[in-house]
């Protein structure tokens, strides 16, 4: 499948593996595609996601992914689901935290000492890129684009769709952005 991938979406996947590295993450995450995503510059996604999310708003949006990191990477749904079973998860991260310290159920922080070798993709993340050609697919295009990504990652689900969803990129906003692009 990666040999279907464009430079831009290439340049995701790898920056997505940077992200992960830099945070110390033993796998790639959805967040760290995003993260990558958001680094783009002069790409379908890129320009996309510079119209429905703004440099200026970024910052809230990397707060909203590190909040969710925090929660050991719960959704709002998840959250919802936990308080009816009377289960206070900001209680529990309250809990933890002053126990382990701040971001002790980030997870994911591998072995300090590991800095070699590949970083794996986590489930989620393949089922992103996953989704990406069938993405393509559907829109009849031949190659799969970091728009293609951009685009899956508003459709799997989870704390990244979710985050975008309330900043206002969803798979319709993306897809008009994209679309308008390639008319204009």
């Amino acid at each position: 499948m990666f040999e279907r991938f464009t430079k831009a979406a290439r340049t995701v996947v790898k920056g997505a593996v940077e992200h992960a590295e830099r945070g110390g993450a033993t796998a790639v995450t959805p967040e760290h595609l995003l993260l990558a995503l958001l680094d783009g510059e002069g790409t379908r996604a890129a320009d996309a996601l510079r119209t429905l999310c703004p440099p200026d708003r970024r910052p809230a949006l990397a707060a909203a992914l590190a909040d969710a990191r925090r929660r050991a990477g719960l959704s709002r749904a998840d959250q919802e689901a936990l308080a009816e079973l009377g289960i206070d998860v900001g209680a529990i991260v309250a809990r933890v935290e002053e126990t382990h310290g701040a971001g002790a159920l980030a997870g994911d922080r591998g072995d300090p000492g590991r800095r070699s070798g590949r970083r794996s993709f986590s489930r989620e993340a393949k089922t992103v890129l996953e989704k990406s050609l069938r993405v393509a697919l559907a829109r009849k295009d031949r190659e799969i684009g970091d728009e293609h990504i951009l685009l899956a990652l508003t459709t799997t689900g989870g704390v990244v769709a979710e985050v975008l969803a309330d900043h206002g990129v969803t798979y319709a906003s993306v897809d008009t952005a994209v679309s308008g692009a390639a008319t204009a």
